[in-house]
């Protein structure tokens, strides 16, 4: 499951991609209410894992396999994502990466709108762990 269109910028520690996957009715998070809100944190943590696999494709690594640990700080400025108008911003922000954990700082906005932020957690597995 795709939901970003496209990355706009990105560099060593931020990326901004665009979507307008919140107002397709055939989006698979979609329930027969609409999209919520929460869903933008998925939007988020795939434009971590685009930010990633770049800088992985720079520096000649694969991107590791990994998975959100954790979720914190989440707010909310909006209850449905379906019902803005127009493209979605999303923005990651990297604020730590090492030891294979990464920590972004992840908003999401809609017409310059913030719409929700949160801190999400990324924790990768070493290429031990993935063989087992």
């Amino acid at each position: 499951m795709c939901l970003l269109d496209g990355v706009e910028e990105w560099d060593e520690q931020r990326i901004v991609c665009i979507s307008q996957s919140h107002l397709d009715p055939n989006n698979p998070l979609r329930t027969q209410q609409g999209l919520s809100s929460i869903h933008g944190v998925e939007y988020g943590a795939q434009a971590m894992a685009v930010h990633g696999g770049l800088l992985a494709r720079d520096s000649g690594q694969r991107l590791p396999f990994g998975y959100l640990a954790a979720l914190r700080q989440v707010e909310f400025e909006v209850d449905w994502l379906h019902e803005i108008k127009g493209p979605l911003r999303v923005e990651a922000t990297r604020l730590i990466g090492q030891g294979g954990q990464f920590i972004y700082q992840i908003m999401v906005l809609g017409r310059d709108r913030l719409l929700l932020t949160a801190r999400a957690t990324v924790m990768t597995r070493t290429s031990e762990s993935q063989s087992e």
